[in-house]
């Protein structure tokens, strides 16, 4: 798993199945959440104890052992480890699909890199994803072409003709087959022969396929992961239930739609044991595919799902993009120290690289930076007296600041920052 506290940068990224498993603490199986009779977390349910951790600090489900002196013991009774609750911030689950389905980022993005990578146009492409149309996996000694599209009576046609002679395929499973089949290393060098040889239209696909290539093969991602085997599930405190006054539950939308995504997989699952008709089972598998599109973006492909109110539920890409997402709302949107705001004026004797900053916030602004000045000059002998000094405005203090501010350009942004020119860095004058 990622070390939590120390990590250089944050890239988004293909995970391959055996990955995912990787992550996982546990299979969730079930789409309950919580026994509203005894208030304790259902057994391989979303907030499962045994997958998750435990709800209390050092107490197993059961409470046989209790206290610190239990830590790392697995409860031979419910089957839960005795460790910190907070465990239930970065343990997670996963989902084991009866059908392949496919990422929705991948697909419906704008380019479709599904599409690009196995040159077939977004619309085919989601006929085939959705059951609408069949795809050629292998034509054998048939007039059909590898990767032709046929819509059902054109597949019954072909059937009548050729028999067995030929396969084809619909549905993520048959786009899987295709991705499987693909070898970056040799498509990334026909499509640079490709864009050297022909010009126009031809050319300009050529090199959006090729620019999805190169970045498969550079990241050593394999187009097959596009299709998901397995679903993770995040932990189960970034995504809580609580207990409102009237007794009732307040839960996030993301349970909503994990608890979709569990049912259906769990009556696909049961009807392929019990060898349902192929229509019924490709309507659930076409289900399924919906259920965790909903799930990972909720409204990019049709309506969306909707929960109390008609409104829409949040989907784990809600909850990460625009302004109340995770990245800037949560970790561009925090306070920051060692700043301040005010209102701009003219300074016509200033240079064009200089900005005016009054003397009392420049003390402000550069507060570290002076007291580690005072600590080297010798005029305190600790930081904490440094720090008392700068507070009590000494006359030392004033003249450190003049040194400090030397080659220490400060950052001025005017909002609204629209582009890069809206946040530069000046030299502060004293005013």
């Amino acid at each position: 798993m990622l070390d939590l506290n120390e990590f250089g940068s944050i890239r988004i990224s293909l995970a391959s199945p055996d990955l995912i498993r990787e992550w996982a603490n546990g299979e969730v199986k079930k789409p309950e959440t919580i026994n509203y009779r005894t208030l304790k977390p259902e057994i391989e349910g979303l907030f499962c104890e045994r997958i998750f951790g435990p709800s209390k600090d050092w107490e197993c489900s059961c409470g046989k052992y209790k206290r610190v002196r239990y830590k790392g013991i697995v409860c031979d009774k419910c089957g839960v480890e005795v460790t910190r609750s907070k465990v239930r911030r970065e343990r997670m689950g996963h989902i084991e699909l009866a059908a392949p389905v496919s990422h929705i980022w991948y697909f419906k993005g704008i380019p479709s890199r599904m599409g690009l990578i196995l040159d077939m146009s977004p619309r085919l492409l989601e006929r085939v994803l959705y059951f609408a149309s069949y795809v050629v996996l292998d034509p054998g000694d048939t007039g059909l072409a590898y990767k032709q599209i046929l819509t059902e009576a054109e597949y019954r046609e072909a059937r009548e003709k050729y028999g067995s002679a030929f396969r084809a395929g619909m549905g993520a499973e048959a786009i899987k087959e295709l991705l499987c089949q693909i070898d970056v290393d040799a498509l990334a060098k026909e499509l640079r022969e490709e864009v050297e040889n022909t010009t126009g239209q031809r050319r300009t696909r050529a090199i959006r396929r090729l620019e999805v290539a190169e970045a498969f093969r550079k990241s050593g991602n394999r187009p097959e992961w596009m299709i998901l085997d397995v679903i993770p599930v995040i932990p189960p405190d970034l995504r809580p239930m609580v207990q409102l006054d009237g007794g009732r539950f307040a839960t996030c939308d993301l349970n909503d739609l994990y608890r979709r995504v569990i049912n259906r997989n769990n009556r696909l699952k049961r009807l392929l044991e019990l060898g349902a008709p192929d229509i019924i089972v490709r309507n659930e598998k076409r289900m399924l595919q919906e259920a965790v599109d909903a799930l990972i973006d909720n409204g990019r492909r049709g309506r969306p799902v909707t929960g109390p109110g008609n409104r829409a539920l949040k989907s784990l890409s809600d909850m990460l993009k625009g302004k109340q997402g995770r990245f800037r709302q949560n970790l561009l949107g925090k306070r920051v120290d060692y700043s301040g705001r005010s209102v701009i004026v003219v300074g016509p004797e200033l240079k064009l690289y200089q900005c005016g900053l009054p003397k009392e916030m420049a003390l402000e602004l550069f507060k570290p930076f002076v007291m580690k000045k005072l600590v080297q000059d010798g005029h305190a002998h600790n930081i904490k007296s440094a720090k008392k000094m700068v507070e009590r405005v000494r006359d030392e203090v004033w003249d450190v600041r003049e040194e400090v501010i030397q080659e220490h350009p400060v950052l001025l942004n005017r909002a609204p920052t629209l582009h890069r020119l809206g946040i530069q860095a000046f030299e502060p004058v004293l005013v």
